[in-house]
């Protein structure tokens, strides 16, 4: 085959998890019953653009298990590149619980990623060849937390493909109980994100990493810092956006009701992504990633609400 036509638009990487939910509004502790999904920032973000008809290389390792099994179908049957996705014998795949929220607040979340397969991730697994020619590179702040060598993975996929002119966007996606400290969290964190041509934080999250009181000052750090697009998501208020185009607001997209928050920033990146892979315009990718995250919190798993082109309203 013409090397050319494996190359992917998109690569990333990260952890894939089994997600259970909860089929009954209870503390995760009381519920008995529970239904499989999938979960993880990458791959959320990895499935939404192969929805919308991108190329997408997926970087991870799962344990040899079934878990493992059921995620490599599920990303098999998405039309992801899993070309760099390795099965391994001595680790197993991580898993997470949420619990079914029904008035629409964040969900009860908990983890069991601790020496997973992903978390053993390092310099070695970092793809050659195709993928070192894709357009663009999405890292979200949840690989780096992962361990050592997981951070050191991001940091130098993050500074070749930067290097190599490629675009790298950059999701926080901040999860304090991952790390050791805040400070350690804090410092990674920017490092990646000054490494990154497009920063997308939540205004929370922007206020922890830069010290910043409102959303314009959080893109300043980051402008001033090597990003040339900076996105803070405002949640139903929209998105501040700042770059060369310029800045403003995409105002937010009314939701009926909002069955669960999970997940709305991936979907978030994923309209940003997509659009500015199209030559769109910063404003129009802010609005796109607004109505994406507006969808995907329509519905309880992670990935269900993802829309196709279609759906999107997009030909």
């Amino acid at each position: 085959m013409d090397e050319t036509l494996q190359i992917p638009d998109v690569v990333t990487v990260g952890e894939a998890m089994a997600l259970l939910m909860a089929r009954q509004p209870l503390p995760l502790a009381e519920v008995s019953e529970f239904e499989r999904a999938t979960a993880g920032a990458e791959l959320n973000v990895a499935v939404g653009l192969s929805r919308l008809g991108y190329k997408v290389g997926y970087v991870s390792a799962l344990g040899k298990d079934s878990l493992g099994r059921n995620l490599l179908d599920f990303m098999q049957a998405e039309g992801l590149d899993l070309r760099h996705v390795r099965l391994d014998q001595q680790h197993p795949t991580g898993f997470m619980l949420k619990s079914m929220a029904l008035d629409g607040s964040d969900p009860e979340v908990e983890y069991f990623r601790r020496g997973s397969a992903a978390s053993h991730l390092s310099r070695a697994d970092i793809p050659s060849g195709a993928y070192q020619r894709a357009r663009l590179l999405h890292l979200t702040g949840i690989s780096p937390a992962l361990s050592d060598s997981c951070r050191d993975m991001a940091l130098t996929m993050a500074a070749q493909a930067r290097g190599a002119g490629r675009m790298v966007t950059f999701d926080p996606n901040l999860r304090p109980r991952l790390w050791p400290t805040q400070e350690a969290m804090i410092e990674t964190v920017n490092a990646l994100a000054s490494l990154a041509d497009v920063v997308m934080p939540g205004l929370g999250e922007g206020k922890l990493l830069t010290g910043c009181g409102d959303a314009a000052g959080i893109a300043d750090f980051y402008l001033a810092r090597g990003a040339r697009q900076v996105v803070v998501k405002l949640g139903p208020q929209g998105a501040y956006y700042a770059g060369p185009e310029g800045r403003g607001i995409a105002p937010g997209v009314p939701v009926r009701k909002v069955v669960d928050t999970v997940g709305a920033g991936d979907g978030f990146a994923v309209g940003v992504i997509s659009a500015l892979l199209e030559g769109l315009p910063l404003a129009l990718a802010a609005a796109r990633g607004n109505a994406v995250g507006a969808r995907v919190v329509q519905f309880r798993g992670d990935c269900e609400g993802l829309p196709t082109r279609s759906e999107l309203g997009l030909q």
